[in-house]
């Protein structure tokens, strides 16, 4: 392993001529709000750029967001509302901004639907559109007889042409195209389904999958930590009882050295994927290397096969650590030919996003995530001194490519032993909501992010004090101007090799919680997105790569968005614990069909710990509860003897008899089976009887050691891959919920 700062004389805070900048970490200073305005004023501004001024609770209580939030928020937008002058010329703008441009930025369309772009060009100007299609084709756009009084824009009396989109594009991304008085634009034109239809065999013979946080389940031949030689295994087992997936957390990119972030849900790119997760010995090279380096390699594997026994909290560190030191033997073997093109063709396929990657990793190794590089506008990406880095660290961008290249091999391959093993949807990705502040996305995708804001969500019930996720969001405007590529692109790698996509808080493609720096998690905005867009884009994605999608809608969002989402062929998430009838627990007839139900999630403990109520005495623990801990036990407790009483209402439970915990977790599957919902998901902490959380909202790793909890039994003891098959009480719940679903 190679020392930071020691290694290509990138040596920290010195990296550039120009002085130390003043920044936010994404490149643009938010000033100080003044709250002394118009607030009648501010609230206009406010809801021309999408962002509410008012919210709903959890509680069903309206609540207005300050005014010192709406200034700040609207300053991540690049508009200034720190005076009544300033907000009065900033709403003139947002009426002008559609008129300065001869065509929108991106038009995305539904498959089927008439589509019309306004064309701006001077007045009395004659002009011409078209679209090329991605194969090429050209279609001329035909002039609509709509009439716009023309207005003069920045001295130039400007008329609006309306157009009709040419029907027969056919899905894709293609290109629109207008000239007009010797001036020539295009635009991006997306075509996307009106309904996404890869669940519609799910309808017909509903299916079943296990869900787990693949760097905790672990096999003898891991070094530490799952990966995914893991996953294939994982997924030979459970499809030879019936399961059509195995749901995985995000697998993205975290740093390229140690410490690495805990949260899968904190990632430096949502494009790329951790090469945590690679099995060193499934490398072809492997074989390649000489004896003392293959002897090197065997004395790290037998070092990190090790932790497998420590079912106590995973060292992430220690195994990257030790499976960098062995890729570094072996990068240095030459491939094949035949290895060497695929290599090759996969760079060739990834393009320019993934050498900027490859670049933030190589400058990474050396400098701090807080050096002063990162939000330096002389060292942004695309500058001459990053260009400068880029050629003289060529062989850390190769060696950071190739690791890309690798985890894509080994990806590809857990997807066909799903495949084999007769699931239908295999290996199922999550999308996590964002990227870390100091990421590389947050570096190389500055233009399109937002900056001096993080994304979280406001207080909720059980998570009364909000959330901070620290991570920035996309920039609507500038999304839309940038043609979608950015989103388009990370999409399109997470589908490469995944049966389907599970998107964490889909909602968020509706509406961000934004929170100000400095400010507390309740005190923020949210700020809408084109979702028309956003889900249209998501869905064309999933359509080329036969993938279902998984859309995690829970927690505060408008009525009408589930049954958009439903409308696009997106499927939702229930809850057990979250499905209610009034005070009642909801009747599994009335879930949604177009669902993936399980009994729990990730941020709840698995259902052993949940029915002891091992939450609630955690959470008082931790000072995360607004009420005593007895009250929330009292509550949590009836909650629990309303659901126990449906299971014996149901014939899954004796009358008068609470049965045993696993009886208990086996009912409540069987429950769920009775629901229409065309996907169930079973935990597999919860088909080994782990009662430990992986995540609790609202700590930090100091407080709780979240996303470091190794898979383990009842007793506390690792539990292996190599283990399930013999494993009585996975058997027994996986055998159930088969039978319940083929009944």
């Amino acid at each position: 392993m190679k020392a930071p700062s020691q290694q290509h004389g990138i040596s920290p805070g010195t990296h550039s001529p120009e002085s130390s900048p003043t920044e936010t970490p994404l490149g643009n200073e938010v000033p100080a709000a003044n709250t002394a305005v118009n607030p009648e004023l501010l609230r206009w501004l406010a809801e021309a750029y999408g962002v509410g001024t008012t919210y709903q609770g959890w509680d069903g209580k309206p609540y207005e967001v300050a005014a010192g939030t709406l200034i700040h928020v609207l300053a991540a937008l690049g508009v200034d509302a720190d005076t009544d002058q300033l907000i009065e010329h900033e709403l003139a703008e947002a009426e002008l901004a559609p008129w300065r441009r001869m065509l929108p930025p991106a038009v995305v369309l539904q498959e089927g639907t008439l589509g019309e772009v306004f064309v701006h060009v001077p007045h009395g100007s004659s002009v011409r559109v078209w679209a090329v299609t991605e194969d090429g084709r050209r279609l001329d756009a035909v002039q609509e007889d709509e009439w716009a009084e023309p207005r003069e824009v920045d001295g130039i009396l400007t008329g609006r042409a309306t157009f009709a989109v040419p029907q027969n594009t056919g899905l894709g991304w293609h290109t629109l195209h207008a000239e007009a008085a010797g001036v020539a634009a295009e635009s991006t034109l997306v075509v996307t389904p009106a309904r996404l239809a890869t669940a519609a065999g799910l309808e017909q013979r509903r299916g079943w999958g296990l869900a787990t946080q693949l760097y905790s389940v672990r096999s003898k031949r891991s070094w530490g930590v799952g990966d995914f030689a893991d996953l294939a295994e994982l997924a030979a087992v459970a499809g030879a009882h019936g399961a059509d997936y195995v749901l995985v957390n995000p697998l993205h990119a975290a740093d390229p050295v140690p410490p690495l972030e805990p949260s899968p849900y904190s990632p430096s790119t949502r494009r790329f994927f951790n090469p945590l997760y690679l099995r060193i010995e499934a490398i072809p090279e492997l074989a390649y290397l000489n004896t003392k380096k293959q002897s090197l390699v065997h004395s790290l594997m037998k070092q990190s096969r090790k932790l497998n026994k420590d079912a106590t909290r995973l060292d992430r560190d220690k195994v990257y650590a030790a499976k960098l030191a062995a890729l570094e033997l072996i990068s240095g073997v030459s491939r094949s030919p035949s290895r060497q093109r695929a290599y090759e063709e996969y760079c060739r396929l990834a393009g320019a996003g993934l050498d900027d990657f490859a670049l933030w990793c190589a400058i990474r190794e050396d400098l701090d995530a807080d050096d002063p590089l990162w939000i330096d506008p002389t060292a942004a990406l695309g500058s001459p001194f990053a260009e400068k880095l880029r050629g003289e660290l060529a062989d850390r961008i190769e060696f950071h490519r190739w690791l890309q290249w690798l985890c894509d091999e080994q990806l590809e391959a857990a997807q066909a032993a799903s495949r084999k093993a007769g699931m239908r949807l295999g290996v199922v990705n999550d999308l996590a909501v964002g990227v870390d502040l100091q990421s590389s996305d947050a570096w190389t995708l500055r233009g399109v992010l937002a900056p001096g804001v993080s994304v979280g969500a406001p207080p909720d019930m059980y998570n009364q004090l909000g959330q901070d996720w620290h991570q920035p969001p996309w920039h609507p405007t500038r999304l839309a101007e940038a043609g979608y590529k950015p989103f388009r692109e990370m999409l399109a790698t997470v589908l490469r090799h995944s049966g389907g996509i599970r998107v964490d808080h889909i909602l968020g493609f509706f509406r961000l919680w934004w929170v100000p720096e400095g400010n507390s998690p309740a005190d923020g905005a949210y700020v809408r997105f084109d979702h028309d867009a956003m889900i249209g884009i998501l869905a064309l994605e999933a359509h080329r790569a036969g993938a279902v999608v998984i859309g995690e809608d829970l927690g505060t969002f408008e009525p009408w968005v589930r049954d958009y989402l439903a409308a696009r062929g997106i499927l939702g998430t229930s809850i057990l614990w979250f499905e209610n009838d009034g005070d009642a627990p909801l009747p599994p007839e009335k879930y949604r069909l177009q669902a993936l139900s399980s009994v729990n999630t990730h941020d709840l403990p698995p259902t052993a710990g949940y029915l002891a109520g091992d939450h609630v005495t955690l959470r008082n623990e931790l000072g995360l509860l607004q009420r005593s801990a007895e009250d929330e036990r009292l509550e949590h407790n009836a909650k629990l003897e309303k659901m126990m009483d449906l299971l014996r209402q149901r014939g899954l439970l004796p009358a008068g008899d609470a049965g045993s915990e696993q009886e208990r977790i086996e009912a409540l599957h069987r429950l769920l089976a009775q629901t229409p919902s065309v996907l169930l998901g079973v935990a597999l902490v919860d088909a080994v009887g782990e009662r430990r959380v992986q995540n609790q909202p609202g700590t930090t790793s100091a407080q709780y050691p979240n996303w470091q909890v190794p898979l383990a039994n009842s007793d506390g003891d690792p539990v292996l891959i190599d283990s399930l098959e013999e494993d009585e009480r996975f058997n027994s719940l996986l055998s159930a919920v088969e039978d319940a679903m083929r009944q």
